[in-house]
C-alpha cells in the first residue's frame, strides 16, 4: 500500500521502515498484547462461529506483534500454541509468528508440520509458502534448497506458486536483496519453467512488472534480468509477451 503512494521507491528503506514500526508497536503494546493473548487461550474444542473466529484472529495478531517486538518468551509460547492447536488457524498463526525467528522452536514446529501434512498437498503448500516468505537472512538459500525437496515439483503449478510465487511477491527483503541475487534466482526459474509451463513462467515474470518504479541499483538489476530473459533462446510466446510489455512499460 505504501509502495503505491510513491512514483519511485527505495524498496529496502520501505521494508526497514515497516519492520521498525511493527517492532516499536509490539514493544510499546507488549504488556497489553501479552495480557490479551493470555485471555484468548482456547477453553473448549474447536468450533466455527463468529466469536471463536474473532478470538483466533486476535490471538494471531498478538503473537505476530510480540514476535516482531522480540519478546523474550514468544518462541516458547508459539511452540506451545502450535503443539496444542486443534485447528489449522491456530496452527498457522503460531507458525507465522515463528517464521521470521532464528530459534530451535521454529525448526521444531516446521519439521513437525511437514511430517504431519506431507501427504496433503494443499496443506503442504502452506508450509512451502511460509518458508518462502520468511524474513530470516538465509531465506533465499532456504528457497534454493527447497527446489530439491522430495515434495517439490517444478511441473506442479500449485507448488510453484507456493514456493516461487510467494518468494517473489511476498518476501520483499529477500527478493529485492541489494546484491540482486533474488532477481537472478527468479529469472533463472522463469527460464527453467519456460518450456514446462509457459503460463506459470509468464506469471512469475510479472514479479518484475514494477521495475521502473524502483530507485537506483534495484531498477538496473531488474531491467538486466528482464533483458536476460528476453534474449534467451527458445522463449515461449507467453513469456516473451510479458517481458516485451514490461520493458516497454
Amino acid at each position: 500500500y505504501v509502495f503505491e503512494q510513491f512514483e519511485q521507491v527505495d524498496i529496502l528503506a520501505l521494508v526497514d521502515a515497516h519492520a521498525g514500526l511493527k517492532h516499536a508497536l509490539g514493544q510499546g503494546l507488549a504488556p497489553l498484547l501479552s495480557q490479551t493473548l493470555a485471555g484468548l487461550a482456547p477453553d473448549a474444542e474447536y468450533h466455527f462461529e463468529p466469536e471463536a473466529v474473532g478470538r483466533r484472529r486476535l490471538a494471531a495478531v498478538c503473537l505476530d506483534y510480540l514476535a516482531a517486538a522480540g519478546d523474550a518468551d514468544i518462541a516458547s509460547r508459539c511452540l506451545e500454541r502450535f503443539e496444542q492447536a486443534d485447528n489449522m488457524t491456530d496452527c498457522m498463526s503460531a507458525l507465522n509468528a515463528l517464521n521470521d525467528l532464528d530459534c530451535g522452536e521454529r525448526d521444531q514446529a516446521m519439521q513437525a508440520f511437514e511430517q504431519r501434512w506431507q501427504q496433503q498437498p494443499l496443506v503442504l503448500d502452506k508450509w512451502f509458502a511460509l518458508q518462502a516468505t520468511s524474513r530470516r537472512e538465509n531465506a533465499l538459500d532456504t528457497v534454493r534448497s527447497l527446489l530439491a525437496h522430495p515434495c517439490f515439483d517444478l511441473g506442479n503449478p500449485n507448488r510453484v506458486r507456493a514456493l516461487l510465487g510467494s518468494f517473489a511477491r511476498g518476501n520483499l527483503p529477500a527478493f529485492h536483496r541489494a546484491d540482486g541475487a533474488g532477481y537472478a534466482f527468479i529469472a533463472d526459474q522463469v527460464l527453467a519453467l519456460n518450456s514446462l509451463n509457459p503460463q506459470i513462467a509468464a506469471r512469475l515474470t510479472s514479479a518484475f512488472s514494477q521495475w521502473r518504479r524502483h530507485r537506483g541499483v534495484h531498477r538496473e538489476q531488474m531491467q538486466a534480468e528482464l533483458l536476460r530473459i528476453r534474449d534467451a533462446q527458445g522463449l515461449s510466446s507467453d513469456v516473451a509477451e510479458i517481458v516485451a510489455k514490461t520493458l516497454e512499460g
